[in-house]
């Protein structure tokens, strides 16, 4: 990064992103151009509108618009509405994310206005607007009649920067004389304090929003340093009124016949006067070489499309394609808390916004891996960075865990939504080697491997009540554990499978407190030792064996594999019923399976770690191909269709998650059930809603219609989709 001149600490201190006078004109850019990628217009439907800064809760807070980010930006926009007059000529947006939770800045902040002779031009006049959404940016495509036609489009030039060009050109055979405009307002947060954050200000270059400093701990986090800031490349001036603004260029643009103009201008949103520093020279950058910014951008996502859809049938390439958004829009960047990029569960849902959990890390590493490596490596770290420590002055018998998730705000800043009152399953080894085996990266195993296997021992030293060798979810000893009710919400969390019947205490569910040598309390354990969790933890005790026979450890990678054997051997001979032909949690301190709180998918684990016997998993098998069973309309529900607790649409009782299936269908191809996998997999793509067209990947499905349930643009959703559309294991 280059150092930080005097010039631009006097810009800074103005209040300007832009140091400098603005860059000189560039060549126009051919806006509406085919772009990077032909045949995936349009995957998600971004176009929409807000009717409040709030995005839309009509759908438990779900936002009802699909929009775009990139880079690890935390704004994102959308395209107008057709018919939407009112919107024409600007990105809807952006909704930026306030640290935690997403708020709509305006309706479409920069609308441009084109002028001749003093009189507004209809956008329009030529017809109907083309809106159109293309992996990595959005287009808008406008004939004004008269022989004038006007392309936008909208990319992310950087970390925290979109570059919007509009080319106008003129087709006709008479020079037009044009003048240009923007214009702009907020929609304000309707209650306070929120309510009078975010203020107007005119700038040299431009037009920003400050943020007063608002710390509601579930609706906004700002600190007062937060700044939003449109920059132009050409001479313009603002005025402000009230929450209205409207900038104008400084002189009119001459079109002779077949000749056209670009109006370039940024759009940063960024959190500190760091970051400002740093992204204005990414601004000045790409102002000055917008081409070229463009065409960094176009060849970017040609090489992601390239990835994912490398090895996919035809007709499934949209659905990868459509992933590949859906994780690259949930992508943050690095900010407060979090040290590395990751990737939310969701831009979409307000709880899932301004925060990373570790197994969806963990899932969506392996499915980003496949087209950034680096990202997905960013991304493990961005979990591993929270990692307890040994010396940790307040839970120190917890080094070695990864917490369940961590946000843009920890407790000391007032971040309510962070959490170390439990973990998350142990899929973080599995991780680290998929990815691996993308980039080739030694250095990164090296730099994991010690803390892996921390987080190994963290298990079994918190985790395993009898000292048998079989770990139990289970919960911290922390201030919110404070109960038994607390402490075995938290031990449903530490599964991820939070409702599941298997965690009732109505059906027997309960903790009980695991000590140290000193007789200390270092955790607690649920009542049970659990299937999926322990074929989990025989699964990474074989990857952290490849990883020490990698970097040169034959020693430590046989004491692994001793282990992992072990660990296999223990679920395989204790675990499984032969009565009803599934795996099943074991109660704690005897040998009795639960098989009466049903089959849940959790039995299938086995498979996908390689634990079952052929004949344990030829049983399992004829339970997920049987309709009444798993081999539903949408397959895979978390729990069995002909079990009592069977309820398709009540999160961890029934919805269709797609992580758990594509475990299911790894399985299944493990064990040399390939066509059976083909065909389920083949039902899933057609029979979940909207998945094939162009609505958003959802969080989960309701096995029997297919509707979507939950969040929308989910991310480990999106990730698992990607091995499933190659057939991978």
């Amino acid at each position: 990064m280059n150092p930080r001149t005097p010039a631009l600490a006097v810009a800074l201190a103005c209040g300007t992103l832009l140091a400098g006078a603005p860059a000189a004109p560039a060549p126009p850019a051919a806006a509406g151009s085919p772009g990077p990628v032909a045949g995936y217009g349009d995957v998600l439907d971004r176009r929409g509108s807000p009717a409040a800064a709030h995005p839309d809760e009509s759908d438990g807070h779900n936002n009802s618009v699909n929009v775009f980010a990139d880079r690890g930006a935390w704004h994102a926009y959308a395209l107008p509405e057709a018919g939407d007059t009112a919107a024409y000529g600007g990105f809807t947006g952006p909704l930026y994310i306030a640290q935690e939770y997403p708020w709509w800045l305006s309706r479409a902040f920069s609308r441009l206005r084109l002028t001749e002779s003093g009189q507004p031009l209809d956008l329009a006049a030529g017809g109907a607007p083309r809106f159109t959404s293309q992996p990595g940016r959005l287009l808008q495509s406008y004939d004004l009649g008269g022989g004038l036609r006007l392309e936008m489009e909208l990319r992310f030039s950087s970390r925290r920067t979109a570059l919007v060009r509009a080319e106008i050109r003129n087709t006709g055979r008479q020079t037009r004389t044009l003048g240009a405009g923007w214009t702009g307002s907020l929609l304000r947060p309707r209650a306070a304090p929120m309510k009078d954050a975010p203020r107007l200000r005119a700038t040299r270059h431009g037009v920003g929003v400050d943020f007063a400093k608002v710390r509601e701990t579930w609706e906004y986090l700002t600190d007062g340093t937060e700044r939003f800031e449109v920059v132009h490349r050409e001479p313009v001036r603002t005025t402000v009124d009230g929450d209205a603004y409207r900038t104008e260029a400084v002189s009119p643009v001459v079109l002779r016949p077949g000749r056209g103009h670009s109006f370039d201008w940024t759009e940063s949103y960024t959190f500190t006067g760091a970051e400002r520093a740093r992204e204005a020279a990414a601004v000045r950058s790409a102002l000055a070489r917008p081409n070229a910014a463009a065409a960094s951008a176009d060849a970017r996502w040609r090489r992601y499309v390239d990835s994912v859809t490398r090895g996919v049938a035809k007709e499934d390439r949209r659905v990868a394609v459509k992933s590949l958004e859906t994780l690259v829009t949930n992508w943050r960047g690095a900010a407060g808390k979090l040290a590395h990029d990751g990737i939310t569960p969701s831009i979409s849902y307000k709880w899932f916004t301004g925060g990373l959990w570790a197994w969806d890390t963990w899932k969506q590493a392996v499915g980003t891996a496949r087209f950034e490596p680096s990202l997905a490596q960013s991304q493990i770290r961005s979990m591993f960075d929270h990692q307890i420590r040994a010396d940790s002055a307040t839970r120190p018998q917890d080094a070695g865990m990864i917490p369940d998730c961590v946000f843009y705000n920890d407790p000391a800043r007032g971040g309510g939504n962070w959490n170390e009152r439990n973990s998350k399953p142990p899929l973080a080894a599995w991780a680290v080697w998929e990815v691996y085996a993308k980039s080739g990266d030694r250095s990164f195993l090296r730099e994991l491997y010690p803390k892996l296997v921390a987080y190994q021992e963290w298990w079994y030293r918190t985790r395993d009540h009898d000292g048998n060798g079989l770990a139990e979810y289970g919960a911290t000893v922390d201030p919110g554990n404070d109960s038994p009710t607390a402490r075995l919400l938290a031990a449903a969390w530490e599964s991820g499978m939070d409702n599941a019947p298997r965690f009732d205490a109505a059906l027997g569910a309960a903790v009980v407190a695991n000590t140290g040598a000193d007789g200390k309390v270092v955790g607690y354990s649920v009542n049970q030792e659990s299937v999926d969790l322990n074929a989990h933890l025989a699964a990474d005790q074989g990857h952290l064996a490849r990883i020490a026979r990698e970097l040169g450890r034959p020693g430590e990678a046989r004491d692994w594999e001793r282990r992992s054997r072990a660990t296999h051997t223990a679920v395989r001979e204790r675990m499984y019923d032969p009565a009803t032909g599934w795996f099943h949690d074991k109660v704690l301190g005897g040998d009795r399976l639960l098989t009466a709180r049903g089959r849940g998918i959790e039995g299938a684990t086995p498979l996908w770690t390689g634990t079952a016997s052929a004949g344990q998993a030829r049983a399992v098998r004829a339970k997920l191909t049987d309709p009444a069973e798993f081999a539903t309309k949408v397959p895979f529900p978390t729990v069995a269709r002909s079990s009592p607790y069977f309820q398709p649409t009540r999160y961890w009782r029934g919805p269709v998650w797609l992580d758990q299936a594509y475990f299911a269908l790894g399985g299944l191809r493990s064990y040399g059930y390939g066509r059976d996998a083909d065909r389920l997999t083949g039902q899933l793509l057609a029979q979940a809603a909207g998945l094939r067209g162009n609505g958003p990947i959802m969080e989960n499905y309701d096995p029997v219609t297919g509707a979507a349930l939950n969040s929308t643009n989910f991310s480990w959703s999106a990730a698992a989709l990607l091995p499933m559309l190659t057939r991978d294991r």
